[in-house]
């Protein structure tokens, strides 16, 4: 087998599929990771590399054009390229922290708004698995206990309320059990972030709090995230505003119910 790091060892590896899908359903090799992922993170790295044409560059796997100019124009209404397709100064920042760029983004905005503080927790919960645990055997209890936290009309803000909670009570395990939460993910939010912090303090910017004016966290978001704005159709269902594609609610959302 082989380990993490590239160890490999002696062994038997089983993998365990049925014949049907093995003849029907599964390629001969694996697809490269860079020909059916997003490329945001590559193309920006590129262009912080002084890379001109990234159509021409000299891939081993090239993934498609189309991926690449998606990823262009995704970085482009961020504000990381200008309309030549150069770095912007914002870009320049984005590159320096280990996320996706509409999280660098946000984080970015959240300092020029003041509450960077707040944006990095929201950064370092969306980093992370889901932090809401739910025993099959207690779903209900545990619905009640995650409802508790629920900030109306925003499941970014929640993140951020579960994580000053859990600070606020000693980031104990005990807590996290008793509200059916994962301590496991929280402690290791709480890394994600104390690694965001170094990075912005290394490019000069300071961490500063908003306080209780959450309405600018708010705006911070809707900057990195509104290529995700929808609008109400009817009863809990949505129309995505550029592509007009329909949306739903996820039942754990803290929107859900709402109408």
């Amino acid at each position: 087998g082989e380990g993490g790091a590239g160890r490999t060892g002696p062994g038997t590896c089983f993998r365990l599929f049925t014949e049907g899908a093995y003849n029907a359903e599964m390629l001969t090799a694996t697809v490269p990771e860079i020909q059916r992922t997003n490329l945001s993170n590559v193309v920006l790295l590129l262009k912080s590399l002084n890379v001109e044409n990234l159509l021409e560059f000299a891939f081993m796997d090239p993934p498609p054009q189309d991926n690449i100019i998606n990823s262009m124009f995704q970085l482009w209404i961020l504000g990381a390229l200008d309309n030549t397709g150069a770095l912007t100064q914002l870009g320049r920042k984005m590159v320096e922290f280990p996320l996706d760029p509409p999280l660098a983004k946000m984080l970015l905005v959240g300092h020029a708004q003041k509450c960077s503080a707040e944006m990095l927790t929201i950064v370092s919960m969306l980093s992370v698995p889901p932090v809401f645990f739910r025993p099959q055997d207690r779903k209900d209890e545990a619905e009640a206990a995650h409802e508790k936290f629920f900030v109306p009309e925003s499941d970014h803000l929640t993140l951020l309320h579960v994580y000053n909670q859990w600070r606020s009570n000693g980031c104990r395990a005990e807590w996290c059990a008793r509200h059916f939460l994962h301590a496991k993910t929280l402690k290791k939010a709480r890394e994600v972030r104390s690694q965001m912090v170094d990075i912005m303090q290394q490019q000069g910017l300071s961490v500063t709090s908003c306080g209780a004016d959450w309405d600018v966290i708010r705006k911070g978001i809707c900057s990195a995230y509104f290529h995700h704005a929808a609008r109400l159709k009817g009863i809990g269902e949505y129309l995505n505003c550029r592509s007009g594609m329909p949306c739903n609610l996820h039942p754990t959302s803290a929107l859900y119910g709402l109408g």
